[in-house]
């Protein structure tokens, strides 16, 4: 199992799910029409380290996290 956070404005409760790779992950929340917008912007990390390649694979207790664009000063 792998735990999914959302951070920024996605204001989205983590989630738990069985994933072998960042592709399993993405299939997964595609299926829910609110986080399919975000897929396409959001940088992604595992562990906290930045990924960008979703044959990334994952083990049991990884945590990904999905960072969208945010606008700062």
């Amino acid at each position: 199992m792998v735990t999914v956070e959302f951070l920024g404005p996605i204001q989205k409760a983590p989630l738990t799910l069985e994933a072998s790779s960042l592709r399993d992950v993405a299939e997964a929340l595609k299926k829910d029409s609110e986080m399919a917008q975000w897929l396409e912007n959001c940088a992604v990390a595992v562990n906290d380290t930045l990924v960008a390649s979703l044959d990334t694979q994952l083990k049991s207790g990884d945590k990904v996290s999905l960072l969208p664009p945010v606008c700062g000063g």
